[in-house]
């Protein structure tokens, strides 16, 4: 398994990781599968901002799982703040790639200068939410009923970790 830079060419295989998670899961709270151009226009507008999209590919370069993070919130306060996501191919998931991944997103973050990294988790994705705890992330609160899917509602945790030890910000670029 190899960690690389998302292409054009993988956008299928990330359509499709994609829409099986909305499709069967609460990892995405959308509820309508996106088409190959949607997918083309997000990988299009992180890397244009400056931030990775992922991919984690076997020795044949078929894509496992994919990762991304970007901004947290608009405003300028937050530019040192990002979300992240990252997903598995169903049966992938147990293998170590999400941790890969997502080790992966934490180092390219802190490269960055990037100073906190946002996990918003749904409450009852045990196996994320520990994932997240092996890997430094803290839960700091759990919002109830903020969401609904399924015909049930669901509520979101955020975990975060913060990426490096300033006491304050840097000066404003």
């Amino acid at each position: 398994m190899q960690i690389i830079d998302a292409t054009p060419d993988h956008l299928e295989a990330i359509t499709a990781i994609h829409n099986h998670a909305v499709e069967h899961s609460t990892a995405i709270w959308d509820e309508d599968p996106v088409d190959v151009a949607d997918r083309a226009r997000w990988m299009s507008d992180r890397q244009a901002a400056g931030f990775p999209v992922l991919v984690a590919v076997d020795g044949s370069g078929v894509v496992l799982g994919f990762g991304s993070y970007g901004t947290w919130r608009t405003r300028s306060g937050y530019r040192r703040t990002v979300e992240h996501s990252v997903y598995v191919r169903e049966d992938q998931r147990g293998k170590g790639l999400g941790r890969a991944l997502l080790t992966a997103l934490i180092e390219h973050a802190r490269a960055a200068g990037i100073h906190v990294m946002v996990a918003g988790i749904e409450a009852g994705n045990v196996g994320s939410i520990r994932l997240h705890e092996r890997l430094g992330f803290v839960l700091e609160g759990t919002m109830p009923q903020v969401g609904e899917k399924f015909g049930r509602w669901l509520d979101l945790s955020f975990l975060l970790l913060r990426l490096d030890d300033a006491a304050v910000p840097p000066a404003r670029d």
